[in-house]
């Protein structure tokens, strides 16, 4: 399960652009919680603290406990604004989370034992269609990532949806097909290989019928000479 991160924040008395550049110039950065029917908190936090938070990989998919001078609102992170320049961030949306509360989350997916896998011996590649799933989660068990064994496959083999065994309190949200996460397929040497070998079995059997066709045609004139 994703780590729950804290991060300190303090209430914003002035909205507006101008308000929102000041709290930067002084390192803080606007942001809102909203959600579970209550009306929207505007408040800054220390950007330090949020790219600390940034830098972890997982904090669109964590639990984050926004600490608002010591009224402490469990949130999932919804959007961060980035100064599309600078790569700074500008803001942060925060979603509230009610008790019992499930979210929609995209987790990133890991493969494992690629070791065991007889395709990828023979020099097969991993094909990846999908390197996040797109999951309703309950909120006190979004997991990390999603670990997915390729333990048995060969080269044409896929990995569906339907094989996957997905966490407790975790359901994906494309319902209405068996999607493909992934696959094993020829490196392209082999299927050179391969196509080659199909060419030369194609030209040796018009070199057969060729040859019979001669050999036929060479009988039946020397019937004609003996008539």
């Amino acid at each position: 399960m994703s780590d729950q991160l804290t991060l300190s924040a303090e209430p914003r008395e002035r909205a507006g652009k101008g308000a929102s550049r000041a709290l930067r110039s002084e390192g803080r950065i606007p942001a809102v919680i909203y959600g579970d029917k209550k009306d929207p908190v505007t408040i800054h936090v220390e950007e330090r603290a949020l790219n600390k938070l940034l830098g972890t990989g997982v904090f669109m998919n964590s639990l984050v406990m926004v600490d608002v001078n010591g009224e402490v609102t469990r949130t999932l992170p919804k959007d961060v604004a980035f100064d599309p320049v600078s790569d700074r961030a500008l803001h942060v949306d925060f979603f509230r989370l009610a008790k019992g509360a499930k979210v929609q989350v995209n987790i990133p997916v890991v493969f494992i034992n690629e070791e065991e896998s007889p395709g990828l011996k023979r020099g097969g590649v991993l094909n990846v269609v999908r390197f996040e799933l797109d999951l309703m989660c309950d909120a006190d068990k979004i997991p990390d990532q999603i670990e997915i064994d390729v333990t048995g496959l060969e080269i044409g083999d896929s990995i569906h949806i339907s094989s996957i065994t997905l966490p407790e309190g975790s359901e994906s949200t494309i319902t209405d097909r068996d999607f493909t996460i992934a696959g094993v397929t020829a490196p392209s040497a082999l299927k050179s290989s391969e196509d080659e070998a199909e060419e030369g079995e194609g030209e040796g059997e018009e070199g057969e019928e060729g040859a019979e066709g001669e050999a036929a045609e060479g009988e039946a004139t020397e019937g004609g000479s003996e008539d």
